[in-house]
């Protein structure tokens, strides 16, 4: 399969982009650069590789949850930091009508 000037045309219109008869000309010289190497491609014997999702094993790279006690101590210093507060609460406005 080759792509031709026609081509070359119908995509630039969808893309909404004009092209002088340069760029029509270099742009399916370039498509079918393209579509020569994916046909070399579909000549590879790949019956014994084995399908992967990624050429590289995958690890959990999150740390675990931990559950740490928080203390009166942390608790009353991060509250000093809000600018309302009720009892241990950060105390916001309301945005619910």
């Amino acid at each position: 399969m080759t792509v031709g000037k026609n081509e070359v045309e119908y995509v630039a219109s969808l893309a909404r982009i004009t092209l002088s008869e340069e760029e029509k000309v270099m742009y399916t010289e370039q498509f079918n650069t393209i579509l020569e190497y994916i046909h070399m491609l579909n000549k590879l014997e790949l019956d014994e590789v084995e399908p992967t999702t990624h050429v590289l094993p995958l690890h959990n790279v999150l740390r675990k949850d931990l559950v740490k006690v928080s203390t009166q101590k942390i608790i009353e210093q991060v509250l000093e930091e809000a600018p309302e507060k009720e009892k241990f609460l950060f105390r916001v406005p309301s945005i619910i009508e």
